[in-house]
C-alpha cells in the first residue's frame, strides 16, 4: 500500500504488538464464532471473555446486536450490507489483535466469503474460526428473541436459516455442536485451543510454559 507523507501507521507507534503481548502475557488473536440465531455465540463468547479475566488475560466481545446498534447502525440486512456489517467487523477485530488483545466475535456471519475475508486481516496462526452448530429446529425452539416466529410469519424478510442462507464452516479451528454440549464443554475446548496454540499459556504456566509463582 502506498502512503503519502501525511499518512499514520497506528500498527508502528513505538510500541510493538510484540511489548503489548509480553505485558499481557498472550497472544493478539481474533476468535470468530459464527452460527445460527440462538446457537449460543454471545453466551460462549462471554463465557470464555470471563474464563480469560479470570486468568489475567485481555479480551473484548464483539456482539452483533451491539454493533448494529452503534458502528452499523447504517446497515440493513441485504446480501451487500450484510457484507459490509462483516468488513467492519473484521477490521475492528483487527485492530484489536494488533494490539495484542484477544477479539471475540459473535456474529452470524452467514457467507464463507466475508469469514475468509476477515480471517485474510489477521495472520492464520491468529484466527480462530468457531461454527458454533445447532440444528435449525433446535435454534427455533430456542429463539429467545421470538425471531424465528417473526420470520416464519414473514415479519422479518432475509433471516438467517429460514429465507436466507448460511454457509456453514468447511474447515473450521472448532467445531461446538451446542444442542449436544453443554457451555462448560464447550468453554473447555476452547480454552484447550488456545492454550495449545500458544495464544494463551497453559494454565498456571506463562506464555514460554514456565510455572507461574
Amino acid at each position: 500500500m502506498n502512503k503519502n507523507a501525511d499518512s499514520i501507521d497506528i500498527r508502528h507507534n513505538g510500541i510493538s504488538r510484540t511489548d503489548r503481548e509480553a505485558l499481557l502475557q498472550q497472544k493478539g488473536a481474533v476468535l470468530w464464532l459464527t452460527g445460527l440465531s440462538a446457537s449460543g455465540k454471545t453466551t460462549l463468547a462471554h463465557a470464555v471473555e470471563r474464563a480469560l479475566h479470570e486468568r489475567g488475560h485481555l479480551s473484548v466481545v464483539l456482539d452483533g446486536d451491539v454493533i448494529r446498534q452503534g458502528l452499523n447502525s447504517d446497515l440493513g440486512f441485504s446480501p451487500k450490507d450484510r457484507t459490509e456489517n462483516i468488513r467492519r467487523v473484521g477490521e475492528v477485530a483487527g485492530l484489536f489483535c494488533d494490539t495484542g488483545i484477544i477479539a471475540l466475535t459473535a456474529f452470524i456471519s452467514p457467507y464463507r466469503s466475508d469469514r475468509h475475508q476477515a480471517r485474510s486481516r489477521v495472520e492464520a496462526d491468529r484466527f480462530v474460526e468457531i461454527f458454533v452448530d445447532v440444528p435449525l429446529q433446535v435454534a427455533e425452539e430456542r429463539d429467545p428473541k421470538g425471531l424465528y416466529a417473526k420470520a416464519r410469519r414473514g415479519e422479518i424478510p432475509e433471516f438467517t436459516g429460514i429465507t436466507a442462507p448460511y454457509e456453514t464452516p468447511l474447515s473450521p479451528e472448532l467445531h461446538l455442536p451446542t444442542a449436544e454440549w453443554s457451555v462448560p464443554r464447550c468453554l473447555n475446548a476452547i480454552l484447550t485451543y488456545l492454550e495449545k496454540a500458544e495464544i494463551i499459556p497453559t494454565h498456571g504456566a506463562d506464555r514460554h510454559g514456565r510455572p507461574l509463582l
